[in-house]
């Protein structure tokens, strides 16, 4: 349930994009709530309000993951740099996928804990139990890093059966 497709994001035509949107964010903890400010309007822009919840968690998962494991331990955490951290929205007819950036080569790790009262440990359990599909790959060239990703399948826009009918 767990295991996450290491391989990148199934296959998404690039030409049938709808919509992208794309933030960096600081490396300090108090960008989870920029991400989660960024999701807001960008969802608002995109007519997509109802899915704010379910998506808020999960790109709050993602960075929050970023933030705490993927950053180097000597990261200063009181600057704006250029953002180590960014986060992606993707938005095609039927799918909206969040990816977050991070400079780790590490993959993420879902832990196995019975103890859902517990304050960490459970971020990759909720993104898998929030989206439809979650997975990470690597970043080739450059600085490196990977990209961890949540899909999230939409409903087709009305068709002409039902305008018809208006």
């Amino acid at each position: 349930m767990l295991a996450p497709l290491r391989q990148g994001l199934p296959p998404l035509d690039p030409a049938a994009v709808s919509n992208t949107a794309s933030c960096a964010l600081p490396p300090r903890y108090e960008a989870v709530r920029e991400a989660r400010r960024f999701t807001r309007g960008t969802l608002d822009g995109w007519d997509m309000g109802e899915r704010f919840d379910d998506v808020c968690l999960v790109v709050s998962e993602l960075v929050t993951n970023a933030l705490r494991h993927a950053l180097p331990a000597d990261t200063p955490r009181h600057q704006d740099l250029g953002g180590p951290v960014r986060l992606h929205l993707m938005r095609w007819t039927e799918r909206l996928v969040c990816a977050v950036r991070d400079p780790s080569h590490d993959s993420p790790v879902a832990r196995e804990t019975d103890d859902f009262s517990a304050e960490s440990g459970r971020g990759l359990f909720l993104v898998d139990s929030f989206s439809d599909g979650w997975g990470w790959h690597p970043l080739a060239g450059g600085p490196g890093g990977k990209v961890v990703w949540a899909l999230f399948r939409l409903r087709r826009p009305a068709g002409g059966a039902e305008r018809a009918a208006e």
